[in-house]
């Protein structure tokens, strides 16, 4: 018998914040896109608090160096706001100056790379200098996210686990990843031995998928993918993202996240407790004894 869906507190550990009124502009989205406006803190908390949503973790949408920076300064003054998941590139002649510089920053929370922004990690993890900026990131107690998921990505994470094995890595929106016909096999393969590794974690965003009929509603469409994710990580490495505002483009907030909740409703309280409000703030928190 279907338990009650959530009703807790909640930690939305994925949304993007971005403002095109810039002078500079943004790398994302483009000018015609419906997303193509602020999309501040105080937009977010006008959908997000009246669901006991009480605290939020950024995501950095832009790989502009400075967009670091802007991005700190505009949850300053904003105590929900968790912190932030910074761009910076390994590769980067200053990445070792941006990132001790964001290291003593209590709101730095990590960095994102992955298939994004025409990068390539398979390819860039063997680049001079890449490994070396992903163990100087786990030393200053930070984590990785990367998005978005497909077999090469998952791949990639496997090489980079092994060579870095005490970074966290965090796959951003594993639910939707794209598996080419005929690679299913290697992939799930692939992901079953990245689950393995303690260290890294499954972020739950990008859970509603469309059909024919615009949003899929029933639950049952996404029992075997989220039950298969959830057996490979287990309760305490599985969290919830919305990827507001990305997320509006299926639905709006409220739509999504009574779609997950709905999607989790057959597990114990204290185990969704865990998925909506407590593994979030675990992993990201920066370990102690770092450099």
């Amino acid at each position: 018998m279907p338990l009650t869906p959530y009703s807790g507190p909640i930690i939305d550990s994925h949304l993007h914040l971005f403002d095109p009124r810039r002078p500079q502009g943004i790398p994302w989205p483009e000018p015609g896109n419906r997303l193509y406006a602020a999309h501040l803190p105080t937009d977010y908390w006008a959908l997000a608090s009246q669901h006991n949503v009480v605290g939020a973790i950024a995501v950095e949408a832009s790989p502009w160096r400075d967009d670091n920076r802007w991005l700190l300064e505009t949850l300053r003054n904003e105590p929900r706001m968790l912190g932030f998941v910074g761009n910076l590139d390994p590769l980067h002649e200053g990445f070792v100056a941006d990132l001790d510089t964001l290291a003593d920053e209590p709101l730095f929370l990590g960095l994102r790379y992955g298939n994004l922004w025409d990068r390539d990690l398979l390819e860039d993890r063997t680049r001079p200098g890449f490994i070396d900026g992903l163990r100087q990131l786990a030393a200053s107690g930070r984590s990785l996210d990367s998005a978005n998921p497909n077999p090469r990505l998952i791949k990639a994470l496997l090489h980079l686990s092994d060579a870095v094995p005490e970074l966290r890595i965090i796959v951003d929106h594993l639910p939707n990843a794209q598996v080419p016909k005929g690679e299913e096999a290697v992939y799930h393969a692939d992901l079953l031995r990245l689950a393995e590794r303690p260290n890294v974690f499954a972020k739950l965003a990008e859970i509603p998928q469309t059909g024919p009929q615009g949003l899929i509603t029933d639950t049952a469409f996404y029992n075997d993918r989220l039950a298969a994710l959830w057996e490979a990580f287990g309760e305490d490495r599985c969290f919830f993202g919305s990827d507001w505002p990305n997320s509006d483009h299926l639905a709006d907030f409220a739509t999504t996240l009574g779609l997950v909740k709905r999607c989790m409703a057959d597990k114990p309280e204290a185990v969704q407790a865990k998925f909506f409000l407590h593994n979030a703030v675990r992993i990201y928190t920066p370990t102690h004894g770092a450099q």
